[in-house]
C-alpha cells in the first residue's frame, strides 16, 4: 500500500513538472479540426464461404441468405430443400470511409459473426454493398480473411479459444464506389471545431490567425467554432489551409477538476485544484467477530442431549487518526504530501476528498465516474 503512495505522489509530482504554469504554444491541427472534413462509417451484411466445417449449424436466415445468392447467379432451389450451410457463416462488415476518399481506391473492412459460426479462419467474403447512414452504397467489400483468434474443440466438449477467431479483417478489402460530397470548395469560409470546447482556446486560435493574416479574416463563433475567410481557388484554399493548421496557439488551461475511478481506485488531480482553509482527520474502525462454538455435554442419566452452544466474540479496534491542515491556496503537491504523511488508502482517499467537495473546501470540480 506504501509503494502504491508513492506511485500516486510520483505521478502527482511529475503531472506539475509537465503541466507549466503558462499555456503552452500548440499546433491548430493538433486541437481542432475542419469541418465537414470528417470519416464516415459505412455497414454492411454478407456471406464468408469456404470454411471448414465452423460456419452455421441450422440458422434459417443464413438459409435465406443462402438461397438469395444462388438465385441471384440463376440457380432455382426449391423451398422444400434443406441447405447445408456449416461451411458459410453471416457476417456483418463495417468500415471507416476517410475523409475526400475517391472511386477505386481501397479501404480496411472489419468482418464479424454474428450467427452460430465457430470460427471464419480460412474463410472467403463474398461481394458485399457498404452503406453509409443515408442508404447509398459507397464501397464494396469482398477478400480473403485474415484471422488472428484460434478454437480447438474435442469430441467431448472441452475447447481451447485463443483470441477471437469469429472476427477477422481483410486489407484493402473493399473498393470506394462512391464519394461522400462536401462544401469544401465551395463556401468562403472554413470553420475549426476544436477537440475540447474552451472559449480562452476559441479566442487564442482566432487571435493568431488575425495576426498573420489581418483582423477579421477569423472570428471565434462560441466555445467550439472559429470560422475563417478563405479563398475560392483549390490549390489557393489546400496552401492557405495548410499553413493556417500549423499555426501555434496558447491553449486555454483546462478547468480544475479531480477525476476518481470509483471501480479501478484511480485518482487524477489536475494541477491547477486548490484548496480552502479546512482540517482534515480519517480514521479507520475495525470490527471484528469470531464465532467459538461450544459442545454442552448433558449430566448422567439426565436423557438430556448433547448440543452445540453458539459463543461469539466482537473485537472492536479504532487506528488513531492523524489531522492535517491546508492553507489558503493549497496546491496539488500539499495535498498529495499530506496524503503520504497520513497514509491513506485508494478508498480512504475517495473518502476525504468527497467530504472536501462536500465542505466546499475544493477549488474545482469533483468528478467520479
Amino acid at each position: 500500500m506504501r509503494q502504491w503512495m508513492r506511485m500516486l505522489a510520483f505521478a502527482a509530482v511529475a503531472a506539475m513538472l509537465v503541466t507549466p504554469t503558462l499555456a503552452q504554444a500548440t499546433r491548430i491541427k493538433d486541437i481542432a479540426s475542419v469541418q465537414g472534413v470528417r470519416d464516415n462509417q459505412l455497414i454492411g451484411y454478407g456471406l464468408v464461404v469456404g470454411l471448414a466445417g465452423t460456419g452455421e449449424k441450422n440458422s434459417k436466415f443464413t438459409e435465406q441468405s443462402f438461397r438469395s445468392m444462388l438465385n441471384n447467379f440463376g440457380i432455382k432451389i426449391s423451398d422444400s430443400t434443406t441447405l447445408k450451410v456449416k461451411d458459410v457463416a453471416p457476417v456483418a462488415i463495417h468500415a471507416t470511409l476517410p475523409p475526400f476518399a475517391k472511386r477505386g481506391q481501397t479501404i480496411d473492412v472489419t468482418v464479424s459473426a454474428i450467427g452460430e459460426a465457430t470460427s471464419l479462419r480460412g474463410g472467403t467474403l463474398l461481394q458485399t454493398m457498404l452503406r453509409g447512414i443515408d442508404g447509398n452504397v459507397y464501397a464494396i467489400a469482398q477478400g480473403s480473411l485474415v484471422v488472428g483468434g484460434l478454437g480447438v474443440e474435442g469430441a467431448d466438449g472441452s475447447k481451447v479459444t485463443v483470441n477471437t477467431p469469429t472476427v477477422g479483417r481483410i486489407a484493402n478489402g473493399a473498393l470506394v464506389e462512391r464519394e461522400v460530397p462536401t462544401n469544401f470548395q465551395t463556401s468562403d469560409n472554413i470553420t475549426f471545431n476544436l477537440d475540447r470546447p474552451d472559449f480562452t482556446s476559441a479566442k487564442n486560435v482566432a487571435d493568431a490567425i488575425n495576426a498573420m493574416y489581418g483582423d477579421g479574416s477569423a472570428v471565434a463563433e462560441d466555445a467550439v467554432s472559429v470560422r475563417v475567410n478563405a479563398p475560392r481557388n483549390p490549390s489557393k484554399r489546400v496552401e492557405f489551409l495548410s499553413s493556417l493548421e500549423n499555426l501555434d496557439v496558447d491553449q486555454g488551461e483546462d478547468k480544475a477538476r479531480i477525476v476518481v475511478n470509483s471501480r479501478t481506485g484511480t485518482i487524477v488531480i489536475g494541477s491547477n485544484v486548490k484548496l480552502k482553509p479546512v482540517a482534515v482527520t480519517h480514521g479507520g474502525l475495525t470490527v471484528t467477530v469470531s464465532e467459538n462454538p461450544q459442545v454442552s455435554q448433558p449430566n448422567s442419566f439426565s436423557q438430556g442431549q448433547t448440543a452445540v452452544v453458539p459463543n461469539s466474540q466482537i473485537n472492536v479496534q479504532q487506528k488513531k487518526g492523524k489531522m492535517f491542515k491546508f492553507d489558503t491556496g493549497a496546491t496539488l503537491d500539499d495535498l498529495v504530501r499530506a496524503v503520504n504523511q497520513v497514509g491513506l488508502a485508494p478508498g480512504d482517499l475517495m473518502s476525504v476528498l468527497e467530504a472536501l467537495d462536500q465542505a466546499g473546501a475544493i477549488d474545482g470540480e469533483l468528478q467520479i465516474i
